[in-house]
């Protein structure tokens, strides 16, 4: 399971870079999108990996934390970066939409020249 995850995550990068190499803003936030969700399965691959039947709580009178228990670390890292890639995903749209307003077209070599603003 995890060479195919694996090769997911290589596919999310793949397809994101492809996409932000092309010459459309749309293009450009869809990559962007892709290479969040790829950096999102690269730390969950970086942590335990997928492994079935492992608890992500701990019983508080247990003490201590069994070996067999999920990582809180691992989810906090994933979950901090769906917080921040939907922050720059946001801001991105507003920047496209901005320069579609003043430039009229998106082409991204047509955004290259600022003299007209």
């Amino acid at each position: 399971m995890t060479l195919i995850l694996s090769l997911v995550v290589g596919t999310l990068f793949a397809g994101g870079i492809y996409l932000m190499l092309r010459r459309s803003v749309v293009k450009l936030i869809l990559g962007l999108v892709l290479l969040s969700h790829g950096a999102n399965l690269l730390l969950f691959l970086m942590g335990d990996g997928l492994i079935k039947a492992r608890p992500p709580f701990v019983k508080p009178e247990a003490g201590v934390a069994p070996p067999d228990s999920a990582d809180p670390l691992i989810q906090a890292l994933i979950l901090t970066a769906i917080v921040i890639s939907f922050g720059l995903l946001t801001f991105v749209m507003a920047l496209a939409y901005r320069a579609d307003q003043a430039v009229e077209s998106d082409d991204l070599d047509a955004m290259t020249s600022t003299d007209r603003l």
